[in-house]
This record gives structure tokens, C-alpha cells and sequence, in this order.
């Protein structure tokens, strides 16, 4: 399990409940860009800066390591 790159223990980083992967602290995810954000990039007068934290987890199916890679992240409640 790693979050931006950095390896994160079960237990100590995060819980499995239900299924769900559930960490300790809040992760944040930048949600879709509008219509106005995106040209104001397009045309270099802005970029997006928002903190964005990916989700990637390792794990074994039918014997072979896998990967998922950019996974959503919802807050409880969601």
C-alpha cells in the first residue's frame, strides 16, 4: 500500500474494514476542473495546485502481483 510513493503499514497507517482501505488522516483528492479552470491553464494564465495524494495498492490474485494504481478515495459518509 502506498500513498504519493511512500510505503504505509497496515495497523500503524491505516485499517481494512468492510472491504475499504481506512487511514488514520485525511487524504485529498482534487475533484474535475470546470470549463473556466481549464482554459485559464490552457492559455498558461493558471495551473492547478491543489494537494492531489494517489492511491496505490499492491497485492497478490491467483499467485501473481498486481498493482491498482490511482484508486478513488471517498470520505466517510460518501
Amino acid at each position: 500500500m502506498f500513498v504519493n510513493g511512500v510505503e504505509q503499514r497496515e495497523g500503524e497507517d491505516y485499517t481494512v474494514e468492510d472491504g475499504y482501505l481506512v487511514f488514520n488522516r485525511s487524504l485529498a483528492q482534487e475533484g474535475k476542473l470546470g470549463f473556466w479552470r481549464w482554459a485559464l491553464i490552457l492559455f498558461g494564465i493558471a495551473g492547478t495546485y491543489r494537494k492531489h495524494e494517489v492511491v496505490d495498492v499492491q497485492y497478490t490474485l491467483n499467485g501473481r502481483p498486481t498493482v491498482a494504481t490511482g484508486l478513488q478515495v471517498e470520505t466517510k459518509g460518501d
